[in-house]
């Protein structure tokens, strides 16, 4: 089960990429498209959650709801959000070879939070960032990619680290799906806001969008949100991190690969050597991780005295 969990993972999250494209391509809107993604997934989530588990499962206090509204504002607003607005510009795979940096730029802020991180960490952040260079500053080698696309996708990388960065201190709801509910209920409504504001309702014809555009919303809806989300909580509670972590790496490839198979976008030597770089960095930085996990935890054991190590 674990296993068919992290396939899921690599499979559908590397995919949802390719249907932003083919979203944003179908003339629905970034912000609105986004909005209804997630605006949808979280009603159906929590509908779901209420009706198994009961209402106690889904009720949450201010604090609660504060954290999720932050949260899908960090992560879904200024992350996907912001995603989908640079893939107006970018191909999917560009775009996903650029969101893959995320876990370089978490580094980076654990050691503004005064965590030093191990050497073989370092190393990975180092050639990950030489990796984003190569990708971003030629734009891929891609004609027609705008600098303000890859500009963008960085900036939401960066939202993303912040807030998976300081998650744990907006007193999210303890349970994990319920917390990506109420983050994507929050997020939905405030990307439809936003798509409101700029006037994206004024050029949007929903009878014009093809058939294409909203199978593709839909996907993004139920196996995107859902399906991805779903899986992704239950690794959490039953997979090791270092294992779960791995998605990270294969999300990019995977994005590549549909992008040119399915939209024939291209795949330059540019994207090519700077997503091994990317990829590789951020191999570094999960294997160093989980390499300085384990020595903190045998050291701890160490330290205890033999009826505490026993104990528990």
């Amino acid at each position: 089960m674990i296993w068919a969990a992290l396939i899921v993972v690599y499979v559908v999250w590397g995919s949802t990429y390719l249907a932003i494209r083919v979203v944003v391509e179908a003339d629905i809107p970034p912000f609105l498209g986004m909005g209804l993604r997630f605006l949808v997934a979280g009603l159906l989530l929590l509908g779901f959650l209420r009706l198994r588990h009961g209402r106690e499962r889904i009720r949450v206090g201010r604090r609660e709801l504060r954290g999720a509204a932050v949260m899908g504002l960090l992560l879904l607003v200024l992350g996907n959000g912001m995603v989908a607005v640079a893939e107006q510009t970018v191909p999917s795979g560009l775009a996903a070879l650029i969101v893959g940096a995320i876990s370089l730029w978490f580094v980076l802020l654990q050691v503004a939070g005064g965590i030093r991180p191990p050497a073989l960490t370092w190393a990975g952040v180092l050639i990950g960032l030489a990796g984003v260079a190569v990708i971003s500053l030629p734009r891929g080698g891609i004609e027609g990619v705008e600098a303000w696309g890859v500009g963008i996708l960085l900036l939401a990388t960066i939202s993303w680290a912040f807030g998976s960065y300081f998650s744990p201190r907006l007193g999210l709801p303890r349970n994990a799906l319920v917390a990506s509910a109420y983050e994507m209920l929050a997020g939905g409504v405030m990307l439809l806001v936003i798509s409101a504001a700029s006037g994206e309702l004024g050029h949007v014809d929903p009878a014009a969008v093809p058939a294409r555009g909203w199978l593709a919303l839909a996907y993004l809806i139920l196996l995107g949100s859902l399906l991805g989300y779903t899986a992704y909580g239950y690794l959490l509670a039953n997979a090791p991190l270092s294992l779960i972590g791995t998605y990270a790496y294969v999300n990019p490839v995977v994005a590549v690969i549909l992008g040119w198979a399915i939209l024939s976008e291209p795949v330059t030597s540019i994207m090519m050597i700077g997503g091994a770089l990317v990829v590789g960095g951020v191999v570094l930085v999960v294997n160093g991780e989980r390499t300085s996990a384990k020595k903190e935890r045998t050291e701890d054991s160490a330290d205890l005295a033999p009826d505490e190590a026993l104990a528990g």
